[in-house]
Order: structure tokens, then sequence, then C-alpha cells
């Protein structure tokens, strides 16, 4: 199994058996989300950017205005920790030092750097768009030379990563026998909603194949992996 080796600066220490190195891990739970935040340092000074983004093997796409100061800073090679993160459960125990959360998180190290180019950028866009709706590109109105120099765009090679997952109940301590506060877990989904067509717009009717990962009632993670999966099944 190929995994990442961690240093001194992905090693996960509070509770190391929760942490996972190998690809299958990592790779599924960024594959579960499209939002990350992007942690970097401008002159000094800290900053975290939510942003939208993307996998292709080991390297993490995200895009923006070309006017985006965040992508002009990192994608000159500055170091990035971007992480993805998300809240599975509420533990609630009978005691205030049990309660806790069910979570899945990845931390992943590297220098990004802008992708340059109309055509190699025209390329992620469409990719991107190829990551959440497998096949949708040839159906859309391509993009314009203008619209894509508008856009900046970079990538960055997972240098390291780590993630890290809980997923238990509640921990029965000792000194909590006896107590007869309710104890357990709320499990926390997000699910996709009926579909709204924007009226006058496009084709009538319900949503075309390359949108079927994001049928009514399903769990977001699980429509995203499945959407990462249609895109690039050997990635």
């Amino acid at each position: 199994m190929n995994a990442f080796v961690p240093t001194e600066r992905s090693r996960v220490r509070r509770r190391p058996q929760r942490a996972a190195y190998d690809e299958a891990t990592v790779y599924g739970i960024l594959d579960a989300g499209v939002m990350a935040h992007v942690g970097y340092a401008i002159d000094g000074q800290p900053y975290v950017t939510p942003t939208a983004y993307w996998r292709e093997g080991r390297k993490l796409y995200w895009h923006g205005s070309a006017m985006n100061r965040m992508l002009g800073v990192v994608g000159e090679g500055v170091p990035v920790c971007v992480t993805v993160s998300f809240l599975d459960g509420f533990i609630v125990g009978r005691s205030g030092m049990v309660h806790s959360l069910n979570y899945r998180s990845v931390m992943a190290f590297g220098r990004a750097r802008l992708v340059e180019g109309i055509e190699a950028r025209r390329d992620a866009l469409n990719n991107f768009i190829d990551r959440l709706y497998a096949g949708r590109p040839v159906k859309l109105r391509p993009a314009t030379d203008e619209e894509v120099a508008a856009t900046a765009m970079v990538e960055m090679e997972i240098e390291e990563a780590s993630a890290k997952v809980r997923r238990t109940g509640v921990a029965d301590l000792p000194a909590d026998h006896g107590w007869t506060a309710w104890s357990g877990v709320f499990p926390v989904e997000t699910r996709i909603g009926a579909p709204l067509p924007e009226p006058g717009m496009g084709a009538c009717g319900p949503p075309t194949p390359d949108l079927a990962p994001y049928a009514e009632g399903v769990r977001l993670d699980e429509a995203l992996s499945a959407a990462a999966r249609a895109s690039s099944p050997t990635s």
C-alpha cells in the first residue's frame, strides 16, 4: 500500500492511534470533500483561506480570480498547508470530559505553483467540472480565452499528508458510574436536496446522467466520492 512518510510537521502526536498516512485513507477523505482551507503566510502574517479544490493523483488544485492575492502568493512556491475536515457526530457523555466529536480530517503539505498558459488552465478548469460531474465538459459552452485569462489556477504536489479519524462511541469512565445523564452519539450528515431547475434555461426534465451522483437524499460525501471515482477511476 502506497503511503506518505510522516515527518515532524505531518506526524500526528495527539492520539496517534487515530492517524493514517496511507494514500487510500488520505485520498478517500480528500475525494469526499469539495471545500478546503489553505494556510499560508504573507510577510509573517498567517492567513487561512477557504476554497473549492479537487485532486488528481498526488496533486491538489484550486482556482479563483486572476486578481486573487492568495493565489498570487502561494503560486510563487511558498509553503502551504491544505486541510479538509468533516464533522460526523456529537459524542455526549455522562461527564464533561467525555463529550467529544466524531470526525475525519486531512492535512496536506506542499508548495503550490501557478498553472501557466491559457490552454493548460482551460484543461484544468474542464478537469474540475469533470471531477464533480463526470462527462459534463463536452456538453457545455467552451470557455473563452478572456474567461480563462481572468482565472488563476494553482496546483500543489502533496509532499506529506496525514489523516486523522475518530469513529467511536462514548468513553465509559469509572467516575461516571451511577450518573443517569443521557449518553450516546448524534450522527451528523449533509445530504443532497431536491433539484431546483432554473426556469427558462437549458434542458427540461430531470437532471442528466452526468449529475447522477447528486440524487436527492444522498449523503454529500458519498456523492462526491462517487463523482471522483466516475471521473478518474484509477486515481
